[in-house]
């Protein structure tokens, strides 16, 4: 027995391969140890920018007693949940069906077959905080084991039966009507009720941003008109990116904010939340044009291309909540070191940034904005913008918290289409070259065939794609492709989204399960439309379906989006906020503002059409171009309209098609009326 973490590519499992515990990688071989020697399984679940993992960490995994303790009772087996999410998740899903709350680290005990019997979240190496110390669990687990098996042997199985259940069985026992359009507005006013229009995002604390929830309420407005749903939006992303969840000198948001006021934020740096964040300012600015919103997805593209690239030139994971050991610690500043590096300036920028000689977190400052929603006068943010780079170029000495540089085909995907869509809504073609290097790169170095890799780093490619793998990277291709029109791109969307048919298809309840049915056996196959901290692949799937089908006119792919939304009809009704990413697929089928362009590839005048299509605000915006004479599909609404001579654009909505529109600036106008409705059809 020793610890084989040194043999992993994972940044966080590396982390843990010098702990005295002897850790093992999640796979046959530990299994098999736990078998051959009788032993339970003490599973480890965490992710390298975790504050309360490397609590745990430094308190019992390096506490050379609790150490030997946990080697003479039980096989450790240590987890990346960003690595390995099919086990993250059938194991975050055991400790619910505990009753207890999840989060990170992550810890189970199972039997030497991998089924779980009990857990919990983070331990402290004594009783404290009314929570047992570790040591005690741990001797309390192995008598349990050791001494009422029959009792673990319950647990597992009622546990065991209850993970396969999980959404199929559950479907197809409550069998729901289809989903209709009337459950659009009716998850909005859900969602609404929940808004806190003060302070923005869901009400109490902690706060998340939560996108996939306010992108289904800027889709509400923009079909509707409705006023409130534009304020929900609007008053969380203002309060977002003046808040102290955003790093105001480096770009980016942090993962969350500890408080009700978006000022104290958990530290983090997640890729996925930024990629997010990006395309739903992107969204709202389009509509709104308020140039913080244009600010904010400036520095956070900037954030990440230079500090998130890896080393295969796609995006790297995260960045660390801790430095030296402290939370935030990179981060906060004292007034003292603010005034030592601006000098005169420093009074203007304190009263700006809400820096006071005690602090507003623990002595320190978190920079924050949240006196106002906006910007200010142009000479007085020029001023600031100054402040900030020489803080910014301060704040470099530092040391930096730690990179998780591996590379996640999910969370890329996530990036690469906000990247694309801001890159056209914006103008900047650089964004849109950086999102085309990292799909190249995604494509060279984590994809076999038309199958995916899940991670990839010290160049090597790791563990089988999940589901949420694929959905991201067909919607990131598709993106590429309207933005390009570079037919490779929606080839390979539709060559991936046949391996999702082929290969995670649920044939008794519909919709897809979480893992291949070839992966590596696990003692559950997963399905779930619930959105997380990520969307769920399932409504991302519904989305990337519905696309499909309005750009290529295939009724197969029409048929798996309607599959998907019938599979969790009853899910989605019982409740509405629990799957946006689903709901906004159903509003794209039923929805979409379809565009044609018809021009030459290089007619200026049908490059100023597509412009203001990418610009406008439309609901489910599904763009194609065509060259003189090229055929749409048969089904399209635009098939056989117009002329066929200069630059000519056809908007459609549902089935009804504008006239041609030759002039950039009315079709901007046309598609941006209120409730998506075309223009005078004909």
């Amino acid at each position: 027995m020793r610890n084989t973490l040194g043999e992993e590519t994972s940044p966080y499992l590396l982390q843990h391969r010098d702990n005295p515990v002897h850790w093992q990688p999640w796979g046959p071989a530990a299994l098999a140890l736990a078998r051959e020697l009788d032993k339970p399984i003490l599973l480890s679940v965490g992710y390298a920018a975790c504050h309360w993992c490397h609590v745990m960490a430094h308190e019992s995994f390096e506490n050379a007693e609790i150490a030997a303790l946990m080697n003479e009772l039980f096989v450790n087996v240590k987890v990346d949940r960003e690595e390995r999410p099919d086990i993250d998740a059938i194991y975050m899903n055991a400790l619910h069906l505990l009753g207890q709350q999840g989060g990170w680290p992550l810890t189970m005990f199972l039997t030497p077959d991998g089924a779980p019997f009990w857990g919990g979240t983070y331990f402290p190496p004594e009783s404290r905080w009314g929570r047992p110390g570790f040591p005690d669990i741990l001797r309390r687990i192995h008598e349990l084991y050791r001494d009422d098996r029959d009792k673990v042997v319950q647990n597992t199985e009622l546990l065991v039966g209850a993970l396969r259940d999980m959404g199929g069985k559950e479907a197809a026992d409550d069998p729901a009507p289809a989903l209709d359009p009337d459950i659009l507005d009716l998850a909005a006013e859900r969602i609404l009720d929940h808004v806190d229009m003060i302070d923005g995002g869901l009400r109490g604390a902690p706060k998340f941003p939560q996108p996939p929830l306010f992108a289904l309420l800027w889709r509400a407005y923009l079909r509707t008109g409705e006023p409130r749903y534009r304020e929900a939006v609007t008053v969380t992303l203002d309060r977002m990116c003046q808040g102290g969840i955003y790093d105001h000198l480096g770009g980016g948001f942090a993962r969350y904010a500890t408080d009700a006021v978006w000022l104290v934020p958990h530290f983090e740096k997640m890729l996925y939340d930024n990629a997010l964040l990006i395309e739903l300012l992107t969204d709202a600015w389009r509509e709104s044009g308020h140039p913080l919103y244009a600010r904010r997805v400036q520095e956070t593209v900037d954030w990440i291309e230079r500090e998130m690239i890896a080393e295969n030139d796609a995006f790297a994971a995260s960045l660390d909540a801790d430095s030296e050991g402290e939370e935030g610690r990179f981060y906060v500043w004292s007034e003292a070191e603010i005034d030592a590096v601006l000098g005169p300036a420093a009074p203007a920028f304190k009263s700006a940034y809400g820096v006071s000689s005690g602090g507003n977190w623990e002595g320190k400052a978190i920079l924050n904005r949240s006196g106002g929603p906006g910007l200010g006068a142009a000479a007085a943010e020029a001023e600031l913008e100054r402040c900030r780079a020489l803080l910014l170029e301060a704040r470099a000495a530092r040391v930096r918290p730690g990179w998780d540089d591996k590379v996640l085909a999910d969370w890329n995907g996530l990036t690469i289409a906000a990247l694309a869509q801001a890159a056209r809504a914006f103008g900047r073609d650089a964004w849109l070259a950086r999102a085309e290097t990292a799909f190249a790169a995604v494509v060279r170095d984590l994809s076999q065939g038309d199958r995916l890799h899940h991670a990839y780093r010290a160049g090597r490619a790791r563990h089988s794609a999940v589901l949420d793998d694929y959905a991201a990277m067909i919607r990131a291709a598709l993106a590429l492709f309207e933005a390009t029109m570079e037919e490779s791109y929606l080839a390979q969307a539709e060559r991936w989204a046949g391996t999702v048919a082929a290969r995670y298809h649920d044939a008794e309840n519909g919709a897809y399960f979480y893992s291949a049915d070839d992966a590596e056996a696990l003692i559950a196959r997963t399905r779930t439309v619930v959105d997380n901290a990520t969307p769920a692949g399932n409504g991302v799937m519904a989305q990337n379906f519905a696309r499909l089908y309005l750009l290529t006119g295939q009724e197969r792919y029409r048929a798996r989006a309607q599959e998907i939304l019938d599979a969790f009809a009853a899910e989605v009704r019982r409740n509405a906020l629990a799957a946006p990413s689903l709901l906004n697929g159903l509003d794209l089928l039923l929805n979409a503002t379809q565009v044609v362009i018809v021009g030459e590839a290089d007619d200026p005048a049908a490059a100023a059409l597509a412009g203001a299509a990418f610009a406008a605000p439309a609901a489910n915006l599904v763009l194609q171009r065509l060259r003189p004479g090229a055929a749409l599909p048969p089904t399209h609404p635009a098939q056989g309209k117009g002329p066929r001579g200069g630059a000519t654009a056809y908007v459609c909505v549902g089935t009804a098609c504008s006239a041609p529109i030759t002039d950039a600036r009315a079709l901007a106008e046309a598609l941006a009326r209120p409730g998506g409705r075309a223009p005078a059809s004909q």
